[in-house]
């Protein structure tokens, strides 16, 4: 197939796409191709597609979330990955770390800004709705969190986040992660196999 470039649609709050985060390097460099990063707003998607978190939709369910268990640890085994140490603050509020990631686009920053932020919500978790909390954790991970938050107040940034998040549930998109390869959309971490298997 024509080297498209795949795409991963992402948004801090949810563990699965930090584990696809910490999975594409290895898959960047056996396929040869990079993945382009968009983020969107996972509120918004659930709002526009009445969908909930799996949070909500495994409680109560009996063995869901066992199984969910399982296929997280088979994802973290295949794809030699660290699981993610659950947020104790989870649900986070994400909307301003997710303009912040259009404005660190913007500011050219953004690749570290992702790693940081990731870091911050699945490997040494904080509570990331805290502004002054979200701030000193990016600061200290070397970026200018000042700037980047301001940046997030700005009209065109906060325009561009909803305009990619509506964007995405037009191509289909109801969660996080999702990925696309040209129009063929690819949802969660274990379809990233897939996603490596339309550049063999």
């Amino acid at each position: 197939m024509s080297k498209s470039t795949p795409q991963f649609l992402f948004d801090f709050g949810s563990p699965n796409a930090f584990l696809s985060h910490e999975a594409i390097p290895a898959i960047e460099a056996r396929i040869g191709v990079k993945f382009a990063y968009l983020p969107v707003l996972l509120g918004g998607i659930f709002k526009a597609t009445n969908n909930k978190s799996p949070v909500e939709t495994l409680a109560g369910v009996k063995n869901k979330r066992e199984f969910h268990a399982i296929e997280t640890e088979r994802f973290t085994k295949r794809f030699k990955v660290k699981p993610y140490v659950m947020n104790p603050y989870f649900p986070v509020n994400t909307l301003n770390l997710m303009r912040a990631a259009v404005a660190a686009q913007l500011e050219g920053v953004f690749e570290k800004y992702v790693d940081a932020a990731f870091h911050h919500m699945w490997v040494e978790p904080k509570k990331m709705d805290d502004p002054e909390v979200a701030a000193k954790a990016l600061t200290e991970s070397g970026l200018d969190a000042a700037k980047l938050f301001a940046r997030a107040q700005e009209p065109e940034v906060k325009a561009r986040l909803i305009a990619n998040t509506e964007d995405a549930v037009k191509r289909g998109a109801f969660g996080s992660p999702t990925f696309f390869v040209g129009d063929e959309m690819f949802f969660g971490k274990e379809q990233l196999r897939e996603v490596e298997e339309m550049y063999a």
